[in-house]
């Protein structure tokens, strides 16, 4: 949160933008607008990039809160957003409160395919052709999203379904210890890709991703501490030491 300020509130969940969004905002408009003849296009696109990251944002912390869980906060920063949710402690939950994220770019997917096959019937490549590539790359930028998010390296949406159902046949600990060993090997694939890509922005992902998983393995090891210590009611039941007798 730090560096962050409040954009706005809906529906109980405050929606934060990191400063350094302008950064790469100032740097990434360049790329977005060669693609148009009227560079306020590029600023369209990069805004509704964000406008589908937030969405998919909101599927996440409402399908949480739908299941009794925590989300009040999002935020949004240069390589996407984090929605800060707390589901209930167990995989059905779980499983649900990650899964409506990329439900929301499912569920995009045929209306913008739908919008895309308008603009080639009315011919607006012809017409308008910065319209037409508007409509095009926000298709390419929620498809991409989908897969990408999809991917099952930890901590990405496709890694967190995994530890998901690794939870049903093995529990807490063990599948967040295995998606995070995953996570682990998935940085490192993403290291040697910006390598040879020579893609800063591969490595930056690459770095996020391994600090996830060192984080999600540490918080495995916290989990079975925690199963390892006697709950009170064990404690309660255990009966009292008896007292040594003294000559």
């Amino acid at each position: 949160m730090s560096g962050a300020f409040r954009l706005f509130r809906l529906g109980g969940i405050d929606v934060y933008l990191h400063f350094t969004w302008f950064l790469i905002a100032a740097l990434e408009f360049t790329r977005f607008a060669q693609r148009y003849h009227a560079p306020v296009w590029g600023l369209f696109e990069y805004l509704t990039l964000f406008g589908i990251v937030l969405l998919h944002e909101f599927g996440h912390a409402f399908a949480c809160r739908s299941v009794g869980g925590r989300a009040d906060r999002i935020v949004l920063w240069p390589l996407g957003g984090v929605a800060f949710v707390q589901p209930p402690p167990r995989p059905g939950p779980y499983l649900w409160s990650i899964a409506a994220g990329p439900l929301v770019n499912v569920i995009l997917f045929p209306l913008l395919t739908l919008a895309v096959f308008a603009a080639g019937g009315v011919h607006l490549r012809l017409t308008n052709p910065d319209a037409a590539n508007f409509i095009i790359s926000i298709w390419s930028i929620n498809t991409g999203l989908l897969i990408f998010n999809l991917l099952p390296i930890y901590p990405l949406d496709g890694g967190q379904l995994v530890r998901g159902l690794l939870w049903l046949k093995v529990g807490p600990v063990r599948s967040l210890k295995i998606a995070s060993v995953i996570g682990f090997i998935g940085a490192i694939a993403f290291a040697g890709f910006a390598v040879l890509q020579r893609s800063i922005w591969l490595g930056v992902i690459a770095f996020f991703i391994f600090g996830q998983a060192q984080a999600g393995w540490r918080a495995a090891q916290s989990l079975a501490l925690r199963e390892e210590m006697p709950k009170p009611s064990e404690l309660a039941a255990s009966p009292p030491p008896i007292p040594e007798e003294r000559s």
